[in-house]
């Protein structure tokens, strides 16, 4: 099964590619529309500003890759800033638009309420563990490292939350698409088991 890992210029490519690769499964890291659409799977990574990344998947043509992955029956990943690129916008550093894949916002937290960026191990709660995401798997720690957070506009997008002053949204979901706001692959045994759910359903829809 081969997995594209979409190579976009900001992404944590290398980690997320041996992450695959120990799971039992082939990592492609591409740029290339038809290898990515041909793929089982895809994983959109993605470190750095949200506005940046967005210039840089426009610039290539990798936006219109992306929606067009999402739009079909393959399971789509983003992990962290590539979580908050399905979303509708973002505000970090000024309004920006996102992939529009879920309806939502991603937004600031509060500097005067907490320490940002929001970094270190935090628990999650599955607010759907019938999810085939979630299949075998009991509650845990994850890591994060943020500055921004996603709003869901649909209650059901919403996966999984953590608590950091308030709940905050860590995994979200519709039909074939996810997105992990943590790095799964540098979250231990849960993060590597959610990533291996994922994967398993990159065979289910084969």
């Amino acid at each position: 099964m081969a997995i594209a890992i979409v190579d976009y210029g900001m992404g944590n490519l290398h980690s997320v590619g041996k992450a695959v690769e120990r799971l039992g499964y082939e990592a492609l890291v591409t740029g290339d529309r038809e290898a990515i659409l041909a793929a089982d799977g895809v994983i959109l990574p993605g470190v750095g500003a949200f506005g940046d990344a967005m210039v840089h998947l426009r610039e290539t043509g990798l936006d219109v890759v992306v929606k067009e992955a999402a739009a079909g029956t393959k399971p789509l990943l983003g992990i962290c800033l590539g979580m908050q690129l399905l979303f509708s916008s973002s505000e970090e550093h000024g309004e920006h638009e996102g992939l529009d894949i879920l309806p939502g916002k991603v937004v600031r937290f509060s500097r005067s309420e907490l320490k940002v960026p929001h970094m270190g191990w935090n628990r999650l709660e599955f607010l759907h563990p019938e999810n085939p995401l979630f299949a075998g798997l009991d509650a845990g720690h994850v890591y994060f490292v943020h500055s921004y957070h996603a709003l869901t506009e649909n209650k059901g997008d919403l996966l999984a939350v953590t608590d950091y002053g308030h709940p905050v949204t860590a995994i979200v979901g519709r039909g074939s698409n996810f997105g992990m706001q943590f790095h799964p692959e540098k979250s231990g045994e849960l993060g590597m088991k959610l990533l291996g759910n994922f994967l398993s359903l990159t065979e289910a829809s084969v």
